[in-house]
């Protein structure tokens, strides 16, 4: 497993939440915080991506892909604001 930043989202995401996804402000619904996604904690394995809230711990944010198709789900987050 691999820990990165919420940059390593930046390309997956920009379908999702527009130009420059990791300065989107994100709520986490397990403890209120609001930070942008470039600050969140990205865990990377070989079945899929997962944020998590620097807070809580929270799951923010999922990504896996079958190599021609990507799902991306925002479980524990309320988008605040993009771009």
């Amino acid at each position: 497993m691999t820990i990165v930043d919420g940059n390593a989202l930046a390309g997956v995401l920009e379908d999702v939440l527009g130009p420059e996804p990791t300065t989107a402000l994100l709520r986490c619904v397990g403890c209120g915080t609001v930070g942008v996604l470039a600050g969140a904690r990205v865990y990377r394995t070989a079945i899929g991506t997962v944020a998590r809230c620097r807070g809580c711990d929270t799951v923010l944010v999922t990504h896996v892909s079958d190599g021609t198709r990507s799902w991306v789900g925002l479980p524990g987050a309320r988008i605040v604001m993009t771009g």
